[in-house]
């Protein structure tokens, strides 16, 4: 005898919006809710299996057994499968055991839709509420203020299993502890977001959480659901921004997961060509499919709404949006046009994009687009993909190539940090150095710098002050922000006993000192994705490999005047040629003493001269410090 009884949270309305694509609230039906029916408390269970002859919960409460508690398929062919099951109770483990169609193929999956899952390598669904009394109200609704283009933007990239361990018990730090320790930490060195890689529930460690099984989960490995959203809320409380990874592109074929769910291809494409990832051997989602996008478009909407997002930064867009990405000729088949794009995938960001930016103000979309795809970063409504900003990859090679360089060679590769500017505002760009950059021997962001020691660390600090007055909003990687060392290990712990030494304290106040810069002088941020913001003094002083430029702000008097010394030559009466008249105060220079520097500055005011230089009618001489930043502050008359 069947123990379900008939109930569904759905309406008409509902499904049509659902087999349109056009549902992004499905977390609000699909999956596990605790509820009460005719006075009894129990769990509604919904699961999407167009393709199976029965499904069944099984579970704690009924030991596993098929076909005790089977769900009813709904008569309007949408495939979903519900019922309400009485005296199931939070924190009861279960998943569908469903009946394919398809030559009676059983399988046992975890709930696409599930709150909560078992700590891997253990994989059942948990029965989960989302219940919790947030205290960011402030910060949510200044967000839009603080959230903004037009906004310092510095993140500081995290993975919550390796940025540090408990040593005594050989573990990880958990939400809760990680709610003390890292918001601490980021508060004090004056980074503006943190960006947390995939924290949605994974089933493998090494995966870096890049192939998700539970997309509407985080991960068990630190803690309960609200353990996390106590997470986010002391982040926001502090004034810090929070930004997820999200995976839309790929998910792993795992038995209990998405792949081949009711015995048929429903999550991924049926033709491999474009359901499978070569490079990552995973499937890929069929973005042609509407239930599939209403599935993607929630789960983006999920986050926002109860987790408080401020930012999704999207995964691998690159391998979404061509149908040739990693696959040799005849493994791919052209779209309708006869091109390489995939067109049901540039539908579906567009789709993901107008949907966040309509529910949410002041959230932003960060693609991971590694290609000159066009208007990655420019609204739909002029044919743009929609986000709000795209990773600067070309900037990132180029100039992590120029750093390895021998300071002696440098005046041959000027082009390498100069050609950035020749597309920096053709996209609303944010500059990464990311965990991508400091694995599979690449080294460590410090050890691609040239040099001797000192060289390396001088190089390292050289390196953040251009990339912190370039154009476009920062990344960073943890570690980096005070030298680590080794590459990156994601089983292991960043080197906190660096800190110790005076080169990688001295790193960690140089980058402490750059984002307080950051969000002190408007010219560094109200025109950072705008060509009226930037302007070269000199960029062709290849000979003594030196950089100068101006940074704009709204205001004239808030301009600020960079210049970067690429060589261990300290340059004495080096002159630049300026707008106007006035004063030029140092107010940063990456030579400090302090930053384990040798202290070479310009301590006074400089007056600036009415003597033509650089094509300009003024000029002033200036001290550069070796393989050094130096930033002014223009004071008008």
């Amino acid at each position: 005898m069947n123990q379900v009884q008939p109930h569904s949270l759905f309406t008409d309305f509902d499904i049509a919006l659902f087999k349109a694509g056009k549902h992004f609230r499905l977390y609000e039906k699909l999956g596990a809710h605790l509820t009460e029916v005719n006075g009894v408390k129990g769990v509604y269970f919904a699961v999407w299996a167009p393709s199976a002859r029965s499904v069944s919960v099984v579970g704690d409460f009924n030991y596993w057994i098929q076909g005790e508690h089977q769900l009813y398929v709904r008569w309007d062919a949408s495939g979903i499968w519900e019922g309400f099951i009485p005296g199931v109770d939070k924190g009861t483990k279960y998943k569908y055991k469903i009946q394919s169609n398809n030559n009676g193929i059983i399988t046992e999956k975890a709930d696409p839709f599930a709150l909560y899952c078992e700590k891997p390598p253990q994989t059942a669904s948990v029965i989960w509420d989302l219940e919790y009394k947030w205290k960011d109200k402030k910060w949510m609704d200044s967000r839009k203020d603080k959230n903004g283009l037009d906004q310092p933007y510095s993140v500081y990239e995290v993975h919550l299993g390796s940025w540090k361990r408990n040593l005594e018990q050989d573990r990880s730090l958990t939400y809760l502890e990680l709610a003390e320790d890292l918001v601490n930490y980021v508060k004090e060195t004056g980074f503006t977001h943190v960006e947390f890689m995939p924290i949605m529930e994974y089933p493998y460690d090494p995966s870096w959480g890049y192939q998700l099984i539970g997309y509407f989960a985080p991960t068990s490995r630190f803690g309960k659901p609200q353990d996390f959203m106590f997470l986010v809320d002391k982040l926001h409380q502090a004034g810090i921004g929070v930004i997820l990874d999200w995976v839309p592109s790929h998910f792993p074929d795992d038995a209990h997961g998405l792949g081949f769910f009711d015995g048929s291809n429903l999550y991924e494409h049926p033709d491999r060509r474009k359901g499978y990832h070569p490079d990552w051997k995973s499937l890929v989602f069929n973005y042609g499919r509407n239930e599939v996008r209403s599935f993607l478009i929630s789960n983006a909407l999920f986050w926002l709404d109860h987790y408080h997002a401020d930012g999704l930064r999207v995964d691998a867009v690159a391998s979404m949006l061509y149908l040739d990405y990693s696959r040799k000729d005849g493994e791919w088949e052209p779209n309708i046009f006869g091109g390489r794009e995939n067109l049901d995938t540039i539908s579906f960001l567009k789709d993901f994009n107008e949907a966040v930016y309509t529910n949410y103000e002041g959230v932003q979309t960060i693609a991971e687009e590694s290609t000159s795809f066009p208007m990655v970063s420019r609204p739909t409504s002029i044919g743009g993909l929609g986000f709000g900003m795209k990773w600067m990859m070309g900037w990132m090679h180029d100039t992590l190539q120029y750093f390895k360089r021998e300071s002696i060679y440098r005046k041959y590769h000027q082009n390498d940090l100069t050609f950035s500017m020749t597309y920096a505002f053709s996209e609303n760009f944010m500059l990464p150095l990311s965990h991508d950059e400091v694995v599979y021997g690449k080294k460590s962001i410090l050890g691609r710098m040239t040099g001797d020691e000192w060289q390396q660390f001088a190089n390292l600090r050289l390196l953040y002050g251009y990339m912190f007055t370039h154009p476009g909003t920062n990344l960073l990687f943890m570690g980096a922000e005070f030298g680590q060392r080794a590459e990156w290990k994601f089983d292991g712990s960043l080197d906190w006993h660096l800190l110790n030494y005076g080169y990688h304290d001295g790193i960690k106040k140089c980058i402490t000192d750059l984002n307080e810069m950051y969000k002190t002088y408007p010219a560094l941020s109200e025109k950072q994705f705008n060509p009226e913001g930037f302007e070269w003094i000199n960029y062709s002083d290849h000979q003594n490999a030196v950089l100068s430029y101006i940074r704009k702000g709204n205001d004239d008097k808030d301009n600020l005047i960079v210049v970067c010394n690429f060589t261990p030559v300290v340059r004495e009466n080096y002159r630049i040629g300026l707008p106007s008249k006035g004063k030029l105060t140092e107010i940063f220079n990456s030579d400090k003493v302090e930053y384990g520097g040798s202290g070479i500055n310009n301590k006074k005011a400089i007056k600036i001269e009415k003597e033509p230089w650089n094509g300009r009618d003024f000029s002033a001489e200036l001290t550069l410090p070796p393989l050094g930043v130096s930033v002014f502050k223009v004071s008008l008359k």
